[in-house]
Formats: structure tokens, sequence, C-alpha cells
């Protein structure tokens, strides 16, 4: 019923999209195609995705049109990229944690406490050997992955401060669905609550949970930091993002058509990636301003917690399956799990 109801929901969109276009039906586009996110304006998700709908239209002089559509206006996470590899939506943007669900060796943007700095992911998303590999991850599934970016990192925002790693233990922290995700923060132990999204600032302000994580863009545009006495500069994962299409979606279309695409993905991926390095003192500040402590972890702590994970490093390398790409991301954070 819920596919059904989401086709439904589409074909009013694509309707939407034609009379949006008008004109543009004589150049061989009929009409507005669909960019869908579950994030909410004001992020870097919405962004990249708007500045990709800008210059599909720049570069192709107007002949070719992406309208996006935000706040998971048609579908969550989960439904949008099931929408993508049915060929229903064209493009969505979205983060790396639920598609593992349907693409298990993604599990590698689940390892803990790698960076150190974003620019080290810079680094390794820079890297075309290691990005060719994972655009393989994902064809596997008929997606065609057109750019990673990132929403710097996640922190964790809790009413409990964080000074050394017993005070981790006990915490009730939401988490997305992701069995990484949980056994990261069981590792240190925390106490980690699955709990839908949209049900999170209740949580925290009804104290059903301690704590939450996500990056800095999500816990200001939820205005989680109302709620919660501190913001614990955990960094424990990259909030990657992508921009993906159906493979045979990209197919159909000409060569001119693709080469846009792809040049303005590239665009897209770079003004992201450019404004979550700009928006994070900003995100801090607003935290502050509204109560919110902010904690930064001692090496000594970020050691410990690193060190608590090493079993879910053997069990993410294992389900990778593939050394050579886990080693190109992991990088010097592999040698430590054979000590």
């Amino acid at each position: 019923m819920k596919m059904v109801k989401r086709r439904a929901l589409l074909l009013a969109v694509l309707a939407a999209g034609m009379m949006l276009l008008g004109g543009c039906q004589e150049k061989g586009q009929t009409y507005a195609w669909v960019l869908a996110t579950a994030s909410p304006e004001d992020t870097v998700t919405q962004l990249y995705a708007k500045k990709f709908a800008e210059e599909v239209n720049r570069l192709s002089n107007g002949e070719m049109s992406v309208e996006v559509y935000a706040n998971s206006s048609l579908g969550g996470d989960t439904e949008l990229l099931e929408s993508v590899m049915c060929g229903d939506i064209p493009f969505v943007v979205q983060n790396t944690a639920p598609q593992v669900s349907y693409l298990p060796r993604l599990c590698l943007f689940d390892l803990p406490c790698v960076f150190s700095d974003i620019t080290e992911l810079h680094e390794v998303l820079d890297n075309e050997a290691f990005m060719e590999k994972v655009r393989a991850i994902y064809a596997e599934k008929g997606i065609d992955l057109l750019g990673m970016s990132d929403q710097n990192f996640r922190v964790m925002t809790s009413n409990v401060n964080i000074e050394d790693l017993s005070d981790f233990s006990g915490v009730k922290i939401r988490t997305m669905e992701n069995s990484y995700h949980m056994a990261f923060w069981n590792a240190i132990g925390a106490n980690p609550t699955p709990m839908a999204f949209s049900e999170v600032y209740i949580g925290l302000q009804q104290n059903t949970i301690d704590a939450q994580e996500n990056p800095y863009e999500v816990v200001v545009s939820n205005k989680f930091y109302e709620q919660q006495d501190y913001v614990v500069q955990t960094n424990h994962l990259p909030h990657l993002l992508t921009l993906i299409t159906n493979q045979d979606f990209m197919a159909g279309l000409s060569e001119e058509q693709q080469s846009i695409i792809r040049e303005a993905a590239a665009t897209a991926g770079d003004y992201s990636r450019e404004q979550a390095l700009e928006r994070a003192n900003d995100r801090i500040a607003i935290c502050e301003e509204g109560g919110a402590k902010i904690v930064e972890l001692s090496d000594e702590l970020r050691a410990q917690m690193r060190e608590a994970s090493d079993q879910l490093y053997e069990q993410i390398r294992q389900a990778v399956g593939d050394d050579e790409l886990y080693e190109m991301y992991v990088g010097d954070a592999a040698s430590d799990t054979s000590e």
C-alpha cells in the first residue's frame, strides 16, 4: 500500500513537472526530473541538491531541469533509495548509513573514530582509485553514484557531560537503526536506542532519551541543542552525502546529457564540501547561544574510544570483503586493529 501511495504521489509530481517545463518538450525533456531528499531546507544536503539542479539548468542552457523536493516529502531515506533502484525517482541526495541494508559493503563508512580531521576524509574521497571501487558497490544494485560529499562529522548532544570513557556508561542515546552504529555506542558503554527521527526532539524534551548524535547541520536545523546541556565533539563518524541516480535512467540519456549531469554533480559536490566547512563555526555558535556547552574530547579519550571499537573494525573489515578498499579508507588506523 505504501508503494502504491508513493507512486501515486510521484505521478502527481511528474505531472506538475511537465507544467513547469512547458516549452522544453520540443527539446526532448518532457518534465522536470525529480531530486528528493529527507533533509530540512537549511542543511548542506539541500545546498548540494539545489546546486546540482542549478548547474544542470545552467550547463544545458535551460533545456534540462531538475526539481528538488526536501523534508521527506517524497519519502524517508529507505523509500527514496528504493525509488532510485526501481527507477521511480531519478535523483536522490542522502547519507550512506541507511544504504547499508541494501549495499552491505558500505558499512565501510560506519567505521568509527577513523579520522581526526575532516580534511583526512577529503583526501580519501579525492582518491579516484578508491572512488572507483565505491562506485562499483553501488553499481551492483543498478545505482550510479554521481558524487560524494559530507556534512562534516557527527557529534553527540547530551544532558551528561563527557570527560572520561566511563561517562558514556548507560547514557541512552538515540541512533539510526544501523547495527554498526549501535555496536559502536555499545562498545563504549552507552545504551543506543533506535528511534524515528521525527520523535527525537520530543524524546529529548521528555527525557525518554538522554542524548542523540548527528552532524551540527541537523542539530541546528532541528534545534536539538534547545533540549541538551552539552554538545560533545565525539566526531565519531563523518556524515557522508551521496548523489545517486538509476543506471538505466542514465543509460537512456544522450551522451551530452550524461556529460552535463556528471559535470553538474562534480561542481555541486565541491560546493557542498566548501559550504560544510564554512558553516561549521556558525552552527557551533548557534548551539552556544542556545545555552549548550561545547565539549572537546581529549586525545586520550579519543584513543580509548577507538580502542574499544577494535572488534567492530574486524567485523566491518570482514563485511567489506576487500582488504585494499578497507585499507585505502582506514589508512594508519588499520594498524591499530592488529596491535
